[in-house]
């Protein structure tokens, strides 16, 4: 194959306890764009960002994700769940089908608030910001321990990523009655 054509479930993968990101078109092959399917668990919240430079494009493939793309009104640094806009917007539902177009400058932010993963097709332009940024992510992520704030602004301040509220990932707990602990067979 020439790498041109991606089979369903191919493409270089990069999985964190926090996402799954399968690389799909990268500068590597000759594209401006970065183009990723991303897995979302529930409990991930990106945080509310801009970039100075980047365009961003958000597709839901499966499940629901909360979106936002506006200006708003006053921006809070804790949380963009209740932001609204001088217009009345707020952060919409967003199910399969639904999708986000994010220009230049625009605070923007996604999250799963269901109890079930979220996928997604996202496109970056130009590439190879968000390659990169996902590659060094992965490596925080995959270090354990705690995560030293400072380096990771000066790897979002490298990829034209501003966050305005924290990266969240606070998976939901089990109760004991939900475990996993269903028997075969029956």
């Amino acid at each position: 194959m020439t790498g041109l054509i991606v089979p369903p479930g191919h493409g270089r993968k990069l999985i964190t306890k926090a996402q799954e990101v399968t690389f799909k078109a990268t500068k590597a092959q000759g594209s401006s764009v970065s183009i990723f399917e991303v897995v979302v668990p529930p409990g991930f919240d990106v945080g509310a960002h801009t970039h100075k430079d980047s365009q961003e494009f958000f597709y839901v493939l499966e499940g629901e994700l909360q979106l936002l793309a506006f200006e708003p009104t006053r921006r809070t640094g804790d949380s963009w769940h209740d932001w609204e806009s001088p217009d009345g917007d707020k952060a919409v539902r967003a199910a399969e089908g639904a999708c986000m177009f994010v220009p230049s400058g625009v605070p923007h932010a996604f999250r799963n608030a269901s109890d079930a993963p979220a996928r997604m097709l996202f496109q970056c332009y130009p590439s190879p910001y968000h390659e990169y940024y996902f590659e060094e992510i992965a490596e925080i992520w995959a270090a354990g321990g705690a995560v030293d704030p400072e380096a990771v602004e000066q790897m979002r301040q490298r990829y034209d990523v501003s966050q305005i509220t924290p990266l969240r990932y606070e998976p939901p707990t089990l109760l004991p009655s939900q475990s996993s602990t269903s028997e075969c067979g029956a």
